[in-house]
């Protein structure tokens, strides 16, 4: 298993080798992390629940590219923005089980200013 450190470090690297750093500004790094994230959602677009269930069993490999590419902009957008990710998120989670104490979210989608 890769932690995220080593592979954040190999992402940067081969990014640099190719010379792209030039193209990531946060702009398009956040551009680019929206447009991975759609591609991910077009593999459920029009789908019912029962057509996702089998889809996913014969396209795993392709949603998990797609799931990659989202993880790779994240990763070098996080790094040159010098954010910690895993703190960022450790910190997020913490906000977010303050938003939503169990007690009152619990089976609910209602969001938190509406408990």
């Amino acid at each position: 298993m890769t932690d995220i450190k080593s592979l954040t470090k190999r992402i940067i690297a081969f990014r640099d080798a190719r010379d792209w750093k030039q193209f990531h500004n946060p702009k398009d790094l956040a551009i680019s992390l929206t447009l991975e994230a759609t591609e991910v959602l077009e593999h459920f677009q029009w789908k019912s629940e029962k057509e996702i269930q089998e889809y996913v069993k014969t396209n795993k490999d392709e949603i998990a590219d797609e799931l990659a590419d989202v993880l790779n902009y994240l990763l070098i957008m996080s790094h040159d923005l010098g954010i910690d990710i895993l703190k960022a998120e450790e910190k997020k989670v913490s906000k977010n089980e303050a938003k939503y104490p169990v007690e009152k979210a619990k089976g609910k989608h209602t969001k938190y200013n509406k408990l």
